[in-house]
């Protein structure tokens, strides 16, 4: 993806090697192209921005299921997004250790389009409730540009064409947890037609680390209060950024 896309991550705040840390990715994009440069590659100088932190990132566990792929992906330090390999991860190996989920899932994949600014986040609490079990710090983190790569095209209700988009989208969602997104960029030559990503930047900031207590079997009402701090955060972060990395004063995150 050199070459093609300029991809940069963004530190705002020191990762200490004392703890571990759960950092929420958003957006999903249709390939999550930030979140997977940025925290399973060295492109982007992870272990020179965060020194002593050891990267790995949470994805679907039905690539895992596709022989040659899943090997190419443990090699990267890519794992189950799981909670016991999650688990596995924040209590096993000692601290310096921070796994990176993309919330939102597949299912916010379809959100995606340029100028979008909108991401699952409201009932996602699998992840803050891993962080009481565990005392991982919870950071909030952002990828500017994610939903600028490509062109997502959603056929009309009612269509043939959106009818078969359904059944297709459905059957990959049912078998791999994967949702298929209908979208295009750019092609081999200037201005032609292709699946290649648009050359726009992506800027991948992380914000500063909110301290988690560690409890064995946390409550509703303790998981609801920190979803809300970390919504908060991920807030301030955002809107601190915005404008720096192309989008309007006014525009904001929205969250369902």
């Amino acid at each position: 993806m050199i070459g093609i896309l300029t991809v940069k991550l963004v530190k705002t705040h020191d990762l200490s090697p004392k703890h571990n840390y759960i950092i929420g990715s958003h957006p999903h994009g249709i390939f999550s192209y930030g979140v997977f440069i940025n925290f399973a590659t060295e492109a982007s100088g992870f272990a020179r921005i965060f020194p002593s932190i050891t990267p790995f990132l949470g994805t679907l566990e039905g690539i895992f299921w596709i022989p040659i792929v899943r090997e190419y992906v443990m090699s990267m330090g890519i794992c189950p997004v799981s909670e016991l390999a999650l688990e596995y991860l924040l209590t096993k190996k000692g601290s310096g250790n921070a796994v990176t989920i993309v919330v939102g899932g597949a299912a916010e994949a379809l959100l995606c389009r340029p100028g979008a600014s909108t991401i699952l986040l409201k009932n996602r609490k699998g992840f803050v409730k891993l962080a009481l079990k565990t005392g991982a710090y919870l950071v909030p983190s952002y990828s500017f540009g994610e939903n600028e790569v490509h062109n997502q095209e959603t056929f009309p209700e009612g269509t043939w064409l959106r009818f078969f988009q359904k059944i297709i989208q459905g059957a990959l969602k049912k078998a791999l947890g994967i949702n298929l997104c209908t979208f295009h960029g750019r092609g081999l030559t200037h201005g032609s037609w292709g699946l290649l990503p648009f050359n726009r930047p992506i800027n991948t900031v992380v914000g500063e680390p909110l301290p988690i207590p560690k409890i064995k079997m946390p409550n509703k009402e303790t998981v609801d209060e920190y979803h809300a701090l970390y919504i908060s955060a991920l807030r301030k972060l955002f809107d601190q950024h915005k404008v720096e990395y192309g989008l309007p004063e006014t525009q904001e995150l929205t969250i369902i």
